[in-house]
């Protein structure tokens, strides 16, 4: 069991990634807010909006947390199953949300039958996974052929100047925010260091096209600070 001041290294050992955030799971939606200067609710709807969750919809809600985006589809008339390989986080929206189905899992080897659902999602999730090709191919895999998957993640902002003051306030303000709210200092330096070292949009792109998504399109949000990348499992030969 890792302590609380513990944090995971951008090698993205499971093991160290999932105890990071089981130590920060009760407190992690505050901190989220706090960290994104409450962006991440806009963030959210536009995800929302892309994942377009309508009754009877079968969604995959990944890198889940504590189900604060499983709320909202399930709202939209989905039928949503929340999956997080961290057991402190499914366990604290368990007891946030009894109406939401949670499953530990590792998106690099998910615990769903081929084709299972209609849409996949994603939240701010994918760059903590070890194998980011291997994690894409099983989202597809459990996806039919015409779903879609729908990934909010942490990019790099397109204008320069902007770019470098970001990688200023990931380095210094971020951490310093974590404190405010959160024991686990530790983890939100890694948090920022993570998305400094994380693919661009036109990698991530890139990356889904080898996993074997197409029709593979982002949209950019807050000057790029994060992008929302959309594409379709093709239809079987």
């Amino acid at each position: 069991m890792m302590g609380p001041m513990s944090r995971a290294t951008l090698a993205k050992d499971p093991r160290e990634v999932a105890g990071m955030f089981d130590a920060v799971a009760r407190r992690y939606d505050l901190t989220n807010d706090v960290m994104s200067l409450w962006q991440v609710r806009m963030w959210r709807r536009v995800t929302r909006t892309a994942v377009g969750a309508r009754p009877g919809t079968r969604v995959l809600d990944l890198a889940a947390g504590t189900g604060t985006s499983s709320v909202e589809y399930a709202a939209d008339g989905a039928r949503v199953v929340a999956c997080d390989f961290s057991t402190g986080m499914v366990a604290e929206g368990k007891a946030r949300h009894p109406e939401i189905e949670f499953v530990a899992g590792d998106a690099m080897a998910l615990p769903f039958a081929d084709a299972s659902f209609d849409v996949v999602t994603i939240s701010y999730g994918l760059r903590n996974v070890q194998d980011t090709v291997k994690a894409l191919s099983e989202m597809r895999r459990v996806t039919r052929p015409g779903g879609r998957v729908v990934i909010a993640e942490f990019s790099q902002p397109v204008w320069r100047p902007f770019r470098e003051l970001y990688r200023f306030y990931l380095g210094t303000a971020l951490p310093a925010a974590g404190r405010l709210v959160s024991s686990n200092t530790e983890a939100y330096s890694y948090l920022g260091e993570s998305i400094v070292d994380w693919a661009d949009q036109e990698r991530l792109a890139a990356l889904m096209q080898e996993a074997g998504w197409r029709g593979v399109g982002y949209k950019n949000l807050s000057g790029g600070i994060v992008a929302v990348h959309r594409a379709t499992r093709p239809a079987e030969q």
